[in-house]
C-alpha cells in the first residue's frame, strides 16, 4: 500500500511537555498509578529478559529531568505500510539527532533531544514531512 506524507496518519505533531527514558528494576508504583490517572499521556513500558525501560511524560514537577520532546506520527497507519519509521528516522541520523523510538499498534513515536527539537523539525520538513 502506497500513501504519500501528505496523508493525514502520517502528519506528524511535537507532543507537549518534556519526556524521560529510564531503566529500572522494577515498575515504580508511581508510574503504575499514572496509567489509571493520566490516560491522555504517553506512557510505555516495556519488559526484556535483559531490562524494563520506562517513557513517560513528565509532570511540572518533574520538568526539570525530562531531556526527550516526542514526535508522533498521527496514525492510525495500517500495516501495509512499509519504511515509515525507516524514512522519519533517516533525516534525523543526517542531522546527527539521536532518538529513542516507540512503537504502538496505531502509530509511532519517536523522541529526541529537547534542545535538538527544532533541529529535528527542520530537518524533517525538508525532507518532506507535514506537520
Amino acid at each position: 500500500m502506497s500513501v504519500t506524507r501528505e496523508h493525514p496518519c502520517l502528519r506528524l505533531s511535537v507532543l507537549p511537555g518534556v519526556f524521560y527514558v529510564r531503566k529500572v528494576q522494577e515498575v515504580p508504583a508511581d508510574v503504575l498509578r499514572r496509567i489509571a490517572e493520566e490516560p491522555q499521556s504517553l506512557l510505555s513500558i516495556t519488559r526484556t529478559l535483559e531490562e524494563i525501560s520506562i517513557v513517560g511524560q513528565c509532570t511540572v514537577e518533574e520538568e526539570s529531568e525530562g531531556e526527550w520532546k516526542c514526535i508522533k506520527i498521527a496514525g492510525p497507519m495500517p500495516f501495509e505500510l512499509t519504511g515509515i519509521l525507516s524514512g522519519l528516522l533517516e533525516p534525523l541520523k543526517q542531522a546527527n539527532i539521536g532518538i529513542f523510538a516507540i512503537s504502538t499498534w496505531n502509530t509511532d513515536y519517536c523522541l529526541v533531544p529537547k534542545g535538538r527539537i527544532e533541529d529535528a523539525v527542520v530537518a524533517l520538513t525538508q525532507d518532506g514531512w507535514f506537520f
